[in-house]
């Protein structure tokens, strides 16, 4: 009974609801607020989305608008071919499946090591991996670079590669503790279960531990593709090349030589695939369902 009491609490007691005043000034509140976060939330998105087909008359003289000379849909078409959005989206995509790739790899395998297998000199890499997240970024371009430019061992250069994209993006530490937490809540009588059916390191890894894990990898998709798609510096450095640089980078360089309605254009066509795969994987994030590490069964 406690417990329901205390579950029931908060700010505006249960007899306080009852009172029509109470329940109008909670209602208006409430509605304000869910205003408010829709409008800063969504305001931007919806209106690069309305810009993007408006003639740039039209975005300078009135840019809150609805469309007072119609719709423009030349804009998206002449964005895709002519500031050669194709190509640069084709080079966002391969950069954001690479990085994707490499993160979610060693996500998974240091998660598995650091949680599942538990070597003994494991929680002394769990203190590095939790140390590099207390080192900037930005201290390790020079010696990340330099390290592109001649790699060790090998001697060959990666610079003007999507390699040299794709290995640094790998090192997240962040998503091997987030993968090594969900791990951690995995049920230990099924790994045993396993271990005494006969199933080794990596036949444990594939066929228990990540079809249990299919809503951590979500998450960890989702953050890995958004990183890769949003990154501008590192791609600036290691891609001098116009022809290799993904959207992040070739958009600000090409703008200048774009109409504004073109160049919005351009930047609507670049969100895309961001915004689709946040509502493709919005349940696992609002419900916390990624982040639980909790299973039963």
């Amino acid at each position: 009974m406690a417990a329901a009491d205390t579950a029931e609490r908060g700010i505006v007691s249960s007899h306080d609801l009852r009172r029509p005043s109470v329940r109008a000034t909670l209602g208006v509140l409430q509605g304000g607020l869910l205003v408010t976060l829709v409008v800063v939330g969504l305001g931007p998105i919806l209106w690069l989305a309305k810009a993007a087909v408006t003639p740039t008359q039209d975005t300078l003289r009135d840019p809150l608008g609805f469309f007072p000379n119609g719709i423009d849909w030349a804009n998206l078409a002449t964005a895709w071919t002519r500031a050669e959005i194709d190509h640069y989206f084709v080079n966002t995509l391969i950069v954001a499946v690479g990085a994707w790739f490499f993160q979610l790899l060693v996500a998974t395998t240091g998660g598995y090591v650091l949680s599942v297998l538990r070597p003994r000199y494991g929680n002394a890499i769990l203190g590095l991996v939790l140390a590099t997240l207390f080192v900037p970024s930005v201290v390790l371009l020079v010696p990340l670079y330099l390290t592109i430019l001649d790699v060790p061992l090998v001697h060959i250069s990666l610079l003007n590669t999507f390699w040299a994209v794709w290995l640094p993006m790998g090192a997240s530490a962040f998503n091997v503790l987030l993968v090594k937490r969900f791990f951690d809540g995995l049920p230990r009588e099924v790994f045993e279960a396993a271990r005494v059916d006969g199933a080794g390191p990596f036949r444990l890894l594939w066929s228990i531990v990540l079809p249990m894990s299919k809503p951590i990898l979500g998450v960890v998709s989702v953050f890995a593709v958004i990183a890769a798609w949003k990154d501008y510096l590192w791609p600036l450095l290691v891609l001098p090349d116009p022809g290799n640089q993904p959207l992040s980078v070739r958009l600000p360089a090409i703008a200048p030589y774009l109409e504004l309605d073109v160049f919005l254009a351009a930047l609507a066509i670049s969100t895309v695939l961001p915004i689709a795969l946040f509502l493709a994987f919005q349940r696992l994030f609002l419900s916390g369902a990624g982040l639980g590490g909790a299973v039963k069964g």
